[in-house]
């Protein structure tokens, strides 16, 4: 950390997990050491400098693209108004609320050049959500696109939260645009330590309570030079766009961090993309990368097979599982073999990924180069291949919660555990099954949820679908799954068992959903994850 004489709030530093509860690190690549004193924001600009990308775009949107010598300028800027005009030093916290603009992202690179610690907010989270947020980070100030600020301010009220600095409004005098227009772009670098914490992000609440996870500038620029430089590998021409918000790690990761990395550029909408809008901004802005959830590329995908998009070249899915019919129809539609992954907020990024020409039907993929995969036993024993356990990594990133005894869970032995369900083939292949707590035993047979879902989203009337085990005195649980029919389809008895025969002939018989419910829609996040808790609650309501 930093060194003592050195102004800090200690805040965050005293709320990390005691040392025998942090993951053990793995830094086995080369691109992985990281010099003792690095800023994430200033090595990434450093890196474009070297690399003779600073005249190269970085930033689109419909109204202005900034090169990055431009973006740094601005991100200096804001650097200076949070450390001149507001007194921040390193460690405090300053809370981010916006969607994805130019103006979030330069806010987002503009806290943790300064040394402070961004802690992004999903935008359509409602002021009793935020003031929770409020309450555990107790950030010094809040930067907040002008168009959310009315449930920030609700938010307010009793929270401690003293400032809000709106952004997105240009002439309005105490926004940051404002603000930063005064300022020079000239001031001395944030002397931060590469372990100093970057980043706070709130898990997504798929579970139900969201939790902390503290990033350091180390983790986020050792997972730049993993998934993104071993994988993914995009080059300084692409353009890369997505729905996931830069709130959520996935979004930050693909959307600003590694196309950075990359010396890529990233266009951002005016509006939250709908299918139809991602597809039309392929075409418009000649995007080369996407980011999305599998719903939308099964939503995609007829779209595109009337009108191919020519420029496109790596389709990046994550957020959930992908269904291979759903990797299957945006193949056949793009001709582009979808790049799967599994990350985690609490790892930052993506672990376990598929390349594509090297896919294999049902698996994610394999471990990305920097990290380690296992599947374990209860005990933390590995189990033969081909078994069903419990996933367990280690690598470059890891799990630290702050001030969460929910640590002990996620860390065990020095393994980070997702929580996640998976057999790994004989060559190294994983393949998820279903979250550990969702995974349904019935009648002494481990059904996968997923693998059920799969077999329904091939039957032509079924548009989403959802698999949940609910309790059954019989058979200990059954599969039961709730259906979103595609218009024109009857939600009768007759489709009921239309639906479980269709499964009975796809997958093994004993899988097959003994109970079926209609709904018209499913329960997600505001990123696109199922929230499988909900459906347990309607079932038993």
């Amino acid at each position: 950390m930093s060194t003592p004489f050195e102004p800090r709030d200690r805040f965050v530093d005293e709320r990390l997990p005691q040392p025998q509860l942090r993951p053990l690190m793995s830094y086995d690549l080369p691109g992985l050491h990281i010099p003792e004193r690095s800023n994430l924001v200033d090595a990434l600009m450093d890196r474009a400098a070297a690399e003779g990308w600073l005249d190269r775009p970085f930033l689109r949107s419909q109204r202005i693209t900034l090169s990055y010598r431009e973006a740094d300028e601005r991100v200096r800027r804001i650097a200076q108004v949070l450390i001149e005009d507001f007194a921040l030093v390193p460690g405090n916290r300053v809370l981010l609320r916006g969607g994805n603009s130019i103006g979030m992202a330069l806010a987002w690179l503009g806290v943790v050049k300064a040394g402070l610690v961004a802690v992004a907010s999903m935008p359509l989270l409602r002021a009793k959500e935020l003031r929770e947020i409020i309450q555990k980070c107790q950030p010094a100030v809040a930067l907040c696109d002008g168009a959310l600020l009315d449930e920030l301010k609700a938010a307010q009220d009793g929270s401690g939260l003293k400032t809000i600095v709106p952004f997105n409004l240009m002439d309005e005098p105490g926004s940051l645009a404002v603000l930063a227009s005064a300022k020079s772009g000239q001031l001395e670098r944030c002397a931060s330590h590469a372990d100093d914490i970057a980043m706070m992000a709130f898990t997504s609440g798929t579970t139900g309570s969201p939790k902390a996870a503290l990033h350091s500038h180390r983790d986020v620029l050792a997972a730049c030079a993993a998934w993104p430089a071993q994988v993914l590998k995009a080059t300084p021409d692409d353009i890369v766009i997505g729905s996931p918000p830069l709130a959520f790690t996935f979004g930050l990761g693909g959307l600003l961090i590694f196309p950075m990395w990359a010396g890529a550029s990233v266009y951002y909408p005016s509006k939250p993309y709908t299918p139809q809008s991602m597809l039309e901004t392929v075409h418009e802005v000649g995007a080369t990368i996407t980011y999305t959830a599998p719903t939308f590329y099964r939503q995609m995908a007829p779209l595109a097979r009337a009108h191919r998009p020519a420029s496109l070249r790596i389709s990046v899915s994550a957020g959930e599982a992908l269904p291979q019919t759903t990797r299957q129809l945006w193949l056949d539609a793009t001709g582009i073999d979808m790049m799967d992954g599994i990350g985690a907020t609490e790892m930052f990024h993506i672990f376990i990924s598929s390349v594509p020409g090297q896919t294999r039907p049902g698996a994610i993929g394999q471990v990305v180069p920097g990290y380690t995969a296992r599947v374990v036993d209860e005990h933390g024993q590995e189990v033969p291949r081909g078994t069903v356990g419990k996933l367990a990594v280690i690598g470059p990133t890891g799990c630290r919660y702050l001030d969460d005894e929910r640590q002990r869970n996620y860390v065990k032995a020095g393994w980070n555990h997702p929580g996640d369900a998976f057999t790994q083939d004989a060559d190294g292949y994983f393949f998820y099954q279903a979250r550990a707590d969702d995974m349904i035993i019935s009648a002494g047979y481990n059904i996968g949820g997923p693998e059920v879902e799969d077999a329904l989203l091939t039957h032509p009337a079924v548009a989403e679908c959802a698999v949940i085990g609910v309790p059954d005195e019989e058979r200990g649980m059954v599969v039961k799954a709730f259906v979103v029919l595609k218009s024109g389809h009857q939600d009768d008895e007759a489709m009921v068992k239309a639906l479980q025969d269709h499964v009975k002939a796809a997958i093994a018989p004993y899988k097959y959903p003994r109970q079926v419910q209609f709904v018209s829609t499913l329960p997600r996040t505001e990123t696109g994850k199922l929230q499988r808790f909900k459906l347990r609650q309607l079932s038993q309501a």
